[in-house]
């Protein structure tokens, strides 16, 4: 089964003009100056994998986020990931499991605390041609590579749509395989009740918790 967590990672590296490299640079400086301004998001996503040797697999979640105390829930059919900003569980769902880790607030890793403003830093990027998608219009495209080589994914294409939101993120990583994250809907600055980022263990009765903290 394919871990959210394990793959949310991705970036490409390629030479550009400097007017193409400074577009991208504004452009992205846009996004984030909009998410910058929000205080927490709830959004609908489809996830998708297109591995090396040809197999096939997609989910749809929903994710939850208080920027301010960098608080997060994701909510798969598999896997419930919960954020209070200073640990992270991770509910197994099948495997009727939770793991409890620290939770990583760096800038230095991609995660669900930072998906949508991950590329400030770290990146090189460059502007490709707009893309037109079925039900989204044209989009504006921008490809980032990882300043680090280390990093087992060399590409993250990311397209842009009219209102500067991000409206999907596709990770090339070194093995062959994409993954695709798609953002169906987007609802900023509602009221989302502390409790849904706090672990509630009674919601899950039966499961075996392991402290890896």
């Amino acid at each position: 089964m394919i871990r959210f967590l394990y793959v949310l990672l991705a970036f490409f590296s390629v030479s550009t003009a400097f007017a193409q490299d400074r577009y991208a640079k504004s452009l992205l400086d846009e996004v984030s100056k909009k998410y910058d301004s929000y205080r927490t998001i709830q959004s609908n996503f489809t996830f998708k994998a297109v591995q090396a040797k040809g197999e096939n697999y997609s989910d749809k979640g929903e994710m939850f986020m208080n920027k301010p105390a960098q608080q997060y829930k994701i909510v798969l059919p598999e896997q419930d990931l919960i954020s209070d900003g200073k640990s992270v569980w991770s509910v197994l769902k099948e495997d009727k499991e939770v793991q409890v880790s620290e939770a990583d607030n760096s800038n230095e890793s991609i995660g669900p605390n930072n998906i949508f403003t991950f590329y400030r830093t770290g990146f090189k990027y460059i502007s490709m041609d707009d893309e037109s998608v079925s039900g989204a219009g044209k989009l504006k495209v921008i490809e980032l590579s990882p300043e680090d080589t280390k990093r087992n994914y060399f590409k993250i294409k990311l397209r842009i749509n009219k209102n500067n939101h991000i409206h999907d993120v596709t990770i090339f990583d070194k093995s062959g395989s994409r993954y695709t994250y798609t953002i169906n809907t987007l609802y900023v600055n509602n009221p989302i009740p502390a409790s849904t980022f706090q672990f509630q263990k009674a919601n899950y009765a039966g499961f075996e918790v392991v402290d890896l903290r």
